[in-house]
């Protein structure tokens, strides 16, 4: 009973693992996309010149599509951090083809 017991735990415990694994990664995509690093957490800035009345934005995180796995496929981007270096994978999903 108490082998039963155990191993219903071990099992709750690596089910609510994954989930929170799944989470997390999620939240670092949903933080990237923004343009925010989850590392060193800046942000994307902006300035505004008075003089000519224009907005300049000076991005933080960069991204390059590294596969594309066509129209029903996802692609697989790189996230990189242009002030700490962090360099991240990530597989967004396309929108399907637009013709």
């Amino acid at each position: 009973m108490q082998t039963l017991i155990l191993i219903l735990i071990l099992f709750l415990i690596s089910i609510f693992s994954v989930l929170l694994y799944f989470k997390t990664n999620k939240n670092r995509l949903d933080l990237l996309s923004s343009g925010e690093c989850p590392a060193c957490k800046q942000k994307t800035k902006t300035f505004f010149d008075k003089n000519t009345n224009t907005t300049f934005t000076s991005e933080v995180i960069s991204s390059r599509v590294l596969k594309n796995h066509g129209c029903s496929g996802v692609s697989e981007v790189e996230f990189t951090c242009k002030s700490c270096g962090l360099k991240e994978v990530h597989q967004v999903s396309n929108s399907g083809c637009s013709f």
